[in-house]
């Protein structure tokens, strides 16, 4: 199959519109400079007007046709030579044309004692000779045959331009795909890391209290839905995403039997703020596994926040345990010992570590998490994301 050159990243009006005005302003150019000739008619007469955007209007047509050429038949490796050959083909007929039709132009226009006089003066023949036959054996394309050639150059850089834009476009929209596919892999992890969490806390009140397994399993069904429903969407609003903190956390209390306290502080204009799928709940089981629990008494509470700050939008998760380890402290952000011996220090495990890489890969530097201790004691996750609605997206969209 014939390969063509990718199409233009500008529209066909404007490009014509650009040619068009190019050689427009170049045959003024042109006028004016005869206007300054001193050799009578021919250079300053209406006749000499019509001549000049004849000429230049060709010229316009034969710049519009090499573009098409050089987009459809690009250099490509396995056909140079013949390219070559259409290319200089190309060039000689439009040389051939332009010369031919300014001379039939100026036969039609002019007499022919004026034209005489005029060739003369440029050294031609004593005589002038119009027609292809004396076009050709005399050479007198040769300067049309320049004009062709940097046409045909303008043509290659043109191409060379749309290719560049097409790369540039698809390397956009792989880069695009793998970020939504690695981001769409890092949810994967997360929901089975979840429920495997959710459902080990039902195991462990399957004997001791029925009545509450049963609430439980009926707030895992409505988790499970709200994850399905979410589908493939990367972001959601607050007001979504605490609607499904809600809900685990409310696992979470049957749990621990009346020994969970949950607070929310939300400020008024955040809840339709974007934010990632799922970017609480991992926030919430650090608290609860490793703050909340490891306390003797029963006075566990976990407070969640947002606030807007600037351009940013801040979440935060905080609870009442023993606060985060030394490591955590010191700003570790090494994860990857996480869950191996049972000990994960509060740096974060799995939930913590894909939160941190979710974020990268939506916001980059403009996102953050950090885990330090509280003010009032117990340990703190804090993000940090650009604020930003739906309604934002569809004006910068």
């Amino acid at each position: 199959m014939r390969r063509t050159s990718a199409p233009p990243p500008w529209s066909r009006t404007s490009e014509v519109l650009l040619v068009v005005g190019f050689w427009v302003l170049l045959g003024a150019l042109a006028l004016v400079r005869r206007s300054l000739d001193p050799r009578g008619p021919v250079a300053t007469s209406t006749a000499s007007l019509i001549v000049t955007l004849a000429e230049y209007g060709l010229w316009s047509l034969i710049t519009l046709g090499v573009f098409a050429v050089t987009e459809r038949f690009p250099m490509a490796s396995g056909v140079r030579v013949r390219r070559a050959l259409l290319y200089l083909g190309v060039v000689l007929v439009a040389a051939i044309a332009v010369e031919w039709a300014r001379q039939s132009l100026f036969a039609a226009f002019f007499p022919e004692e004026i034209l005489e006089r005029r060739f003369r003066r440029r050294g031609g023949p004593r005589q002038w000779e119009p027609g292809l036959e004396g076009i050709i054996t005399r050479l007198r394309f040769v300067d049309e045959m320049v004009i062709s050639v940097a046409i045909l150059a303008a043509g290659f850089a043109r191409d060379a331009l749309a290719r560049l834009r097409e790369r540039e476009t698809h390397t956009a929209r792989l880069e695009a795909q793998l970020a939504d596919a690695r981001l769409s892999a890092l949810r994967m992890q997360l929901n089975p890391h979840f429920l495997f969490n959710t459902l080990h806390a039902v195991s462990a009140l399957v004997e001791r209290d029925p009545a509450g397994v049963r609430t439980m399993i009926a707030r895992l069904s409505s988790l499970l839905r709200r994850v399905l429903d979410g589908g493939d969407r990367h972001e959601v609003t607050l007001r979504d995403e605490l609607a499904f903190l809600r809900d685990y956390l409310d696992v979470q209390r049957v749990r621990f039997q009346g020994r969970l306290d949950v607070e929310e502080h939300i400020e008024d204009g955040t809840l339709d703020a974007l934010v990632p799928n799922l970017v609480l709940q991992p926030l919430a089981e650090n608290a609860v596994q490793h703050g909340v629990s490891r306390r003797e008494d029963a006075g566990g509470r976990i407070v969640v926040s947002a606030q807007r700050e600037g351009g940013s939008l801040v979440l935060t998760v905080r609870d009442n345990g023993p606060g985060p380890s030394a490591e955590a402290r010191g700003g570790a952000t090494d994860d990857s010992a996480s869950g191996a011996t049972g000990t994960a220090p509060r740096s974060g495990g799995l939930g913590l570590r894909n939160t941190r890489q979710r974020l990268d890969a939506l916001y980059g530097r403009a996102a953050s998490l950090e885990l330090g201790a509280g003010a009032d004691g117990g340990a703190e996750a804090r993000v940090m994301l650009p604020f930003h609605t739906a309604d934002d997206l569809v004006l910068h969209g």
